[in-house]
């Protein structure tokens, strides 16, 4: 691992200064009224998730950032300077790159905002509950089974230790959707009997490898589009249609899942070896069906949609609509979705009030939904809710064992097209 203030900084110089970093003991709970916040990620989701902090109050100083590249880092690091001036504190030394960039963060932070690749997100959101630390962690949670199970452990070790868990499934803290959400648990649209999930876009956040650079960092860096790292379409991608779906279904979880999927466009080193399109049908106990979609290719139809289906109406859940025998339409405008914002509300008042925020339940069932589909997708096979939840499974490697200089999983063919991982029909997993 590596930290710079200038390119030239020696991997000696660095290790010798990061050990004299002290580990932060929680300044605003010690009465200085400033809250102290590390990033790790800071692509344009772990950026937003600084400027959400932020903008939850005065009190909320950005400390230290850590990526996989320290260009992005002094990057994002000026963009928030521009934006947000003194709140953002991240002095060169707090600039922290490479695979084990996060224990620095931890230890210079009250607040840890988890915004990387999903496959370390476990890793890094144990490391810091168990240094004392409130988190903020994007979705997904994780990308296996081995993973979600660290991440249920650290949920209930928050519990005991009064510290705040906050999941980056923001749909949950949008006030339109709570309220339409409301009305249908009390009967607007009857009882539900099937739920349609879509989110069709292109592909998204396109990293071209850089010339000269090695394998493991390019992978690292064009992260959503390679398996290992990110987990596939259905945990990056559908994780908020099916968390809404269980919502919406009183917090149950499917017993059941089917589905298929594969790559049918994308072609070329920059799509690296995901899957573009899905699609997964859900079953739950009640017989109610789930019936969801995704797909990242260009030059296609596209749709973002939650949709409920009752006895007696409808609710499309993103237009904040019912209509059947009652008809409802939230008034104002949504243009902006609140809730990335509210969500770092919620957070940064529980700290100030000491009364914690724990979003872990949902954390855990959703993510795990998403992962009965996406293994269906790659093995062609019917994955059961009892066996996602009582798997070990993990995609290798295993995130504490990813350093600088390890062989990647999957390496580019003669073409520069990498091949994918898995083959409906052949592959096992559960």
């Amino acid at each position: 691992m590596q930290q710079h203030s200038d390119p030239g900084t020696s991997r000696r110089n660095f290790l010798r200064a990061s050990a004299a970093l002290p580990v932060a003991a929680c300044a605003h709970a010690a009465g200085s009224g400033v809250i102290k916040v590390g990033v790790i990620g800071c692509g344009g989701r772990g950026e937003m998730a600084a400027m959400n902090a932020m903008n939850a109050g005065r009190d909320v100083r950005i400390v230290a950032i850590a990526d996989i590249r320290l260009d992005r880092i002094q990057e994002s690091r000026n963009k928030l300077r521009l934006q947000y001036g003194e709140q953002v504190a991240v002095d060169d030394q707090h600039c922290f790159t490479g695979f084990e960039a996060y224990q620095h963060v931890i230890a210079s932070s009250d607040v840890v905002i988890i915004a990387n690749a999903a496959k370390f997100h476990p890793l890094h959101m144990k490391a810091a509950i168990e240094a004392g630390r409130h988190v903020f962690v994007e979705k997904p949670h994780a990308i296996d089974p081995a993973g979600i199970k660290v991440v249920r452990e650290a949920c209930e070790l928050a519990r005991r230790k009064g510290l705040s868990v906050v999941s980056g499934l923001q749909s949950r803290y949008h006030p339109g959707y709570q309220e339409t959400m409301r009305r249908v648990h009390d009967g607007a649209i009857g009882d539900i009997v099937a739920i349609q999930e879509t989110w069709l876009r292109p592909p998204y956040v396109l990293r071209p490898r850089k010339p000269g650079q090695p394998e493991l960092e390019h992978q690292a860096s064009n992260q959503y589009h390679f398996h290992w790292l990110c987990g596939d379409d259905v945990p990056q991608t559908l994780i908020h249609n099916l968390d809404r779906s269980s919502w919406a279904m009183r917090n149950q979880a499917p017993v059941r899942a089917w589905g298929m999927g594969g790559r049918s466009t994308l072609q070329g080193e920059i799509y690296g070896n995901v899957f573009d399109h899905h699609a997964v049908v859900y079953e739950f106990a009640n017989g109610v069906r789930i019936y969801a979609y995704c797909r990242t290719i260009g030059n296609c139809y596209n749709e973002n949609s939650s949709l409920i289906l009752g006895t007696k109406g409808r609710c499309d859940l993103l237009k904040l609509t019912i209509t059947g025998e009652t008809n409802w339409k939230q008034p104002g405008t949504q243009s902006k979705n609140p809730a990335y914002d509210l969500e770092h509300v919620a957070l940064f008042d529980a700290i100030r009030s000491g009364k914690p925020v724990n979003n872990g339940d949902y954390m855990v069932r959703s993510t795990l939904i998403t992962l009965m589909g996406q293994f269906s997708c790659y093995t062609g096979k019917e994955v059961t809710w009892e066996q996602i939840s009582n798997s070990d499974y993990c995609h290798l490697p295993r995130p504490e064992d990813v350093r600088e200089g390890i062989e990647p999983p999957v390496k580019p063919g003669p073409d520069g097209t990498y091949p994918l991982p898995f083959t409906p029909g052949v592959t096992q997993l559960l």
